[in-house]
């Protein structure tokens, strides 16, 4: 039994298991003693009422006969009447009786004595460590109330209650775990603030820059051409880096359910660059896509088109005029890969592991275009369905991403 697992309790049983062993052994020693008393208490009695028989000169044979005799009559009765004695007599008059009382209360009380106090100490001792066991979770229950995760829960033994306290620590544990999730919210949400009062600064001053001039010069048409412009890109850079940050902020919180479908790559891939061929082009670029028009994937096919056409804005941003871009694809028995390869400017070893950083932006690509949020977006939208992107560059050569999917089992 579970019940017995416990060390305290297999010891109190222990002890109560030896008790009455003790009582038993205790009544078979009281009871040979009252018998040998009672044997020793009637031999005295008939010792003396033959006695007194043989000094009145009644013969031995009536004697023996009246001490070994076992029958009652009326006339006997009333005869011990007469002399006072009765059922209702006190013990204190009737000799033998009264000596056997005090023989018996001679012997029974000590050994009840000691048999209490042994039952009263067990049962206190058992008591007591109980009690200090439960004071113990109750201190370490307190400390938890207070956000302090430091102690335990007493485990030293096995059994219902020591599971019992095993299930509070869990629940300790459980806590412990989502109040430094929400130390470690609180904190993401303090930066994320941070990055984007940071990133909305620079466009926020320009504006504020380009509505002076303009206001200053507002006949000037030349003038208030140029710097139209320019509030229009500083405009178009803030919508961006919003729009972004809008989207990993979901991400993060887990309010995007991806719906996984079936779709051919080569369609993907057309719709994911639909919009960035015509940038290439003006910018003599060339995306080339290389792979099966037949294959499929299992993806949500939005956010994946996101996370591919963040990878290839990204390249077109680093490669100078004349840059190539190659989009291509091939299964395994296990994953699908997309592989997106460029011959730009490549990424330097000191920046390679931080690149999915949000906001991250390489010292040497300061005059890029970018938020420095598309790369970890990617990488966010293909891990959250399970999938996985990577990265090899070699600086001044190029840039190959990865990202593998799961094929349908």
């Amino acid at each position: 039994m579970n019940l017995f697992r416990d060390k305290q309790i297999s010891y109190f049983s222990a002890f109560l298991f030896s008790f009455v062993l003790l009582i038993f052994l205790s009544g078979m020693g009281l009871n040979a003693v009252q018998e040998k008393a009672i044997r020793n208490l009637f031999l005295s009695y008939d010792n003396a009422v033959a006695t007194s028989l043989l000094e009145q000169g009644v013969s031995k044979d009536v004697i023996a006969e009246a001490i070994t005799s076992t029958a009652n009559s009326q006339e006997g009765t009333a005869l011990l009447v007469n002399i006072g004695v009765t059922e209702h007599t006190a013990i204190r008059f009737l000799p033998y009786a009264s000596e056997f009382q005090q023989i018996s209360r001679y012997y029974t009380l000590p050994v009840g004595a000691l048999l209490s106090v042994l039952l009263c100490g067990g049962t206190f001792i058992f008591l007591w460590k109980r009690e200090q066991l439960y004071l113990q979770a109750a201190r370490v229950i307190a400390h938890f109330t207070e956000g302090d995760f430091s102690l335990r829960m007493p485990q030293m033994n096995e059994g219902t209650i020591y599971r019992l306290l095993a299930s509070v620590d869990q629940l300790a544990a459980i806590l412990q775990s989502k109040n430094e999730d929400g130390q470690k919210a609180k904190e993401y949400l303090k930066n994320t603030i941070s990055d984007i009062s940071h990133q909305l600064k620079t466009p926020l001053a320009a504006l504020t820059m380009y509505h002076e001039i303009i206001s200053g010069e507002p006949d000037n048409v030349e003038t208030v051409t140029v710097y139209s412009e320019k509030t229009g890109l500083a405009l178009k850079r803030m919508e961006q880096l919003i729009q972004a940050m809008l989207k990993i902020t979901r991400l993060d919180a887990g309010s995007i359910a991806f719906e996984k479908e079936s779709c051919r790559i080569s369609e993907l891939i057309h719709q994911a660059i639909s919009e960035l061929t015509t940038r290439a082009v003006g910018e003599r670029k060339e995306i080339t896509i290389d792979g099966s028009p037949e294959e499929t994937i299992i993806c949500d096919k939005q956010w994946t088109r996101e996370a591919v056409g963040n990878i290839v804005k990204n390249a077109l941003d680093h490669m100078d005029l004349g840059g190539k871009i190659n989009i291509s694809w091939n299964r395994t028995p296990a994953m699908i890969r997309v592989i997106i390869s460029d011959n730009g400017s490549g990424i330097a070893p000191e920046d390679l592991h931080h690149i999915f950083k949000r906001f991250y932006r390489s010292k040497k690509s300061l005059d890029t275009q970018g938020v420095g949020l598309g790369l970890s977006l990617a990488k966010a939208i293909v891990e959250g369905q399970g999938g996985i992107i990577s990265v090899q560059s070699t600086l001044h050569e190029g840039t190959v991403f990865t990202l593998s999917f799961l094929t349908e089992l």
